[in-house]
């Protein structure tokens, strides 16, 4: 996937924003403040880092070792939780699969009635 296809499909996502919290990289997509997917579109250095349940994260690594690592920017607490990816050559769909799941763990990180005002909210903003 291209950059554009990837902001293209972050930004799908109910209530999903584009910030630049640490400067012009990485491109962070939130929900509700929270990070789900950090892109890093340099071409020499294109990568991803996305939210991820321990379970994920630990198939995905073990499935694709030259592409999938522990989110290599987290303090060692965080990183069962996040997964990097090195785009060069990664399957296309696992990559579209892998951002709904790092939206739907923050969706879900939430309590009901946040996911309810979130999406809600989101709702609002696409009409």
């Amino acid at each position: 996937m291209t950059r554009e296809e990837i902001h293209a499909l972050c930004m799908t996502m109910h209530g999903a924003q584009e910030t630049y919290p640490f400067g012009p990289v990485p491109v962070c997509y939130k929900l509700g403040g929270r990070i789900f997917a950090q892109l890093y579109p340099y071409a020499e250095d294109f990568k991803i880092t996305l939210k991820c349940t321990e379970e994920t994260g630990r198939t995905y690594r073990m499935v694709y070792p030259d592409h999938v690592r522990r989110g290599y920017h987290c303090p060692p607490v965080q990183q069962p939780y996040f997964i990097t990816i090195t785009l060069d050559g990664f399957p296309d769909d696992e990559l579209q699969y892998l951002i709904g799941c790092a939206y739907d763990a923050v969706l879900h990180s939430f309590s009901r009635r946040t996911q309810r005002a979130l999406l809600a909210q989101a709702g609002d903003e696409d009409a």
